[in-house]
């Protein structure tokens, strides 16, 4: 019996070696490699969301070249530095679309700067794809295509969202004060966030804005201070968060709740004064998002390339998750048309939803170029980390 058991392991060991050496495997790509061109923001205020897109840009070219390429070609990714500014973005995508002669490009980050690489895309016909466009009315080219997931009006739903979960939980604000980077986005989120507050019977007793880039808080602490709301709403970006819960600090003044729409969310979440900080994001890295096996294979490699960059929160949220979406849409529609036609696969992509991490997204909003569902959730730090606390389903 110990024999023939022998013997039948071995027939079926030497089985699966036949098996596995004449099973087809994806053929490498061969020929001229397809050039993705774009920007990011690798110096400048935008700096630290900047590194997480370059991060993810290289893992998903080296996922697409470990398989098939794109059209059984290689990808080449050419990744310029814009240094967070609209003027350089403005250049460089002539400059790629001209010089380097780049078959696609993809998206900078940031409103603003999508802006500026949306009008060179427009005088080239060339399909954007961005992961970074907070302001639908404002994508009047119809070949853009946001992947972000927030919806044709973000400054009417992200805040009733955010008020809806401060008053499930018994004790809704009664004043809130609002301050705002003049930042594209933010700002216009963030009067967004002023006109339904005050529409749900919410009074504002402080509305200030600042300039992108600030660095002095100072001043916006003691305003804070001064009008000593129930709930601030800061719509800040990257270290911004940190800045001004600093200064808050400075002058002994805790906010009994508050939200940061866009913060560096590794500085921030690492803050002792962010305790149960609230902000805006579509993936977090927990279930239901990681049971997507697509999404817990990115969530592995992030972590081990974040984590030997030196990010501060090497895990897979916000700004990370509608990167790779950017790219996931991206190869959807070439694969899909088999073509690098910049007008097929805007057309396809108007007809046709992709799945992606963050859910289903469709680009056929009537009004808003590029845009679809509204896909956005609010986050909260607890712990050391950020979860997903609104809808409940999440």
């Amino acid at each position: 019996m110990s024999l023939r058991r022998s013997v039948a392991v071995s027939l079926v060991t030497c089985l699966g070696v036949l098996m596995l050496w004449s099973a087809p495997s994806a053929a490498a790509p061969s020929g001229p490699p397809i050039r993705i061109g774009g920007t990011s923001a690798m110096t400048g205020p935008l700096a630290p969301q900047g590194l997480i897109h370059k991060i993810v840009g290289d893992i998903y070219v080296e996922q697409l070249n470990r398989k098939n390429g794109l059209l059984g070609r290689p990808v080449e990714y050419i990744m310029l530095d814009d240094q967070s500014k609209a003027e350089v973005t403005r250049s460089l995508y002539e400059r790629l679309i001209t010089v380097d002669k780049v078959d696609l490009v993809i998206g900078a980050l940031g409103t603003g700067l999508n802006i500026a690489a949306m009008a060179v895309a427009q005088r080239y016909q060339k399909i954007l794809i961005t992961a970074t466009m907070g302001i639908p009315k404002l994508s009047t080219y119809d070949m853009h295509f946001s992947t972000q997931g927030i919806g044709a009006e973000p400054e009417k739903a992200f805040p009733s969202s955010v008020f809806d979960a401060l008053a499930s939980t018994g004790k809704p604000p009664k004043t809130v004060a609002v301050v705002t980077s003049k930042f594209p986005s933010l700002h216009f989120i963030s009067v967004g966030a002023r006109d339904v507050a005050a529409k749900r019977g919410m009074a504002i007793p402080l509305y200030l804005e600042y300039e992108f880039g600030a660095r002095d808080f100072g001043p916006i602490a003691a305003r804070i201070k001064e009008a000593n709301a129930d709930f601030l709403w800061a719509g800040s970006l990257g270290m911004e968060g940190n800045m001004l819960l600093e200064a808050l600090k400075k002058i002994g003044h805790t906010p009994r709740g508050h939200l940061h729409i866009f913060p560096a969310s590794g500085p921030l979440v690492q803050s002792p004064d962010a305790k149960y900080a609230l902000s805006l994001t579509v993936f977090e890295e927990h279930p239901p998002f990681t049971d997507n096996p697509s999404a817990a294979e990115f969530v592995k490699l992030f972590n081990e390339r974040a984590t030997k960059a030196g990010l501060p929160y090497p895990k897979v949220e916000q700004q990370a998750a509608i990167s790779y979406c950017m790219w996931q849409v991206l190869e959807a529609a070439v694969n899909a048309t088999k073509s690098l036609d910049d007008k097929v696969l805007a057309k396809w992509l108007k007809a046709n939803p992709v799945d992606t991490i963050i859910g289903k997204q469709r680009f056929d909003h009537p009004t808003y170029h590029g845009f679809g569902d509204d896909l956005l959730k609010v986050r909260q730090v607890q712990d050391g980390r950020w979860v997903v606390v609104w809808p409940r389903q999440w």
